[in-house]
């Protein structure tokens, strides 16, 4: 916009009341989700139904107390924790590997086996379900977490491998031929120079994944049918029936299951920070 003195530039206070209004809104929206669980966790039915998104008129405990009496959500968690963990692990480990020979080693077809993961990341997982279920069955490992866990790790592969390679790619290359010339092998860098130094990137790698396994419903609600072996966010859906659902009891359920993640990230924020940035520089 262009005025008799030239063109026309806003006044930068209200450029950064702008960007306040808008930071106030993303940190408004991000947190009414967990508004309406805590506060809808500590209502009671009545209270509920006449009052959705107000404080409770009486504070009460009684939901968490349901949970935990009346059905085997402890179970669930570990089920969930032990997917979780073990996914993660295989995936770190494979990622570190595959990542290290795309962004270090010279070998015909480098280049076309990163290209060809890039689709991958983009696949939904629902159009694999069927031919997923069906080598299951063959295999026989139906109701069990075997499934589950290789169906995440194949899953969460492509966009760890991806990220990985080209964090590795920005490490200093004197700091690995200097380790070469030391007589260090290909394990040896990778386990003592590479990972360390990508610390922000597997700890990113880590909160991103273990989000995703933790609260992934739809391969989990297909492969364990079973009450020992349903995992949290599995288990937490028979609260809804055909008629009716359990809106009190079913966000303290979800309660309970949110605190191992807001654990996670608490733990490692400093590190994830970084790793959102990670391979964006180089240097």
């Amino acid at each position: 916009m262009k005025t008799r003195y030239g063109k026309y530039s806003p006044p930068k206070v209200f450029e950064g009341m702008v960007k306040y209004m808008i930071m106030i809104m993303f940190i408004l929206s991000a947190l009414l989700p967990l508004y309406f669980v805590v506060i809808t966790s500590l209502k009671t039915k009545i209270d509920y139904a006449n009052n959705k998104l107000g404080f409770p008129n009486e504070w009460v405990f009684s939901n968490f107390i349901e949970v935990v009496k009346s059905n085997l959500i402890f179970r669930w968690i570990l089920n969930s924790a032990v997917i979780t963990l073990i996914t993660i692990f295989l995936c770190i480990i494979i990622s570190c590997f595959a990542s290290y020979a795309l962004a270090r080693l010279n070998f015909k077809g480098k280049n076309f086996i990163l290209n060809a993961i890039i689709p991958f990341m983009i696949i939904p997982p629902v159009v694999m379900v069927i031919p997923l279920l069906l080598m299951a069955v063959r295999m026989k490992i139906t109701n069990t977490i075997v499934g589950p866990i290789a169906i995440y790790t194949g899953l969460l592969l492509p966009f760890s491998i991806y990220m990985l390679t080209k964090f590795f790619e920005t490490i200093n290359q004197e700091i690995i031929d200097s380790a070469v010339v030391d007589g260090c092998s290909d394990l040896r860098i990778l386990f003592n120079i590479i990972m360390p130094l990508s610390r922000p990137a597997i700890l990113t790698l880590v909160v991103v994944n273990s989000l995703y396994v933790w609260n992934e419903l739809l391969i989990a609600l297909i492969f364990l049918q079973s009450n020992t072996t349903r995992t949290l966010v599995v288990g937490l859906t028979l609260f809804k029936s055909r008629y009716s659902t359990n809106t009190t009891i079913l966000m303290a359920g979800l309660l309970i299951g949110s605190i191992p993640m807001i654990a996670i990230y608490l733990f490692s924020q400093k590190y994830f920070v970084k790793g959102l940035v990670a391979g964006a520089v180089k240097g």
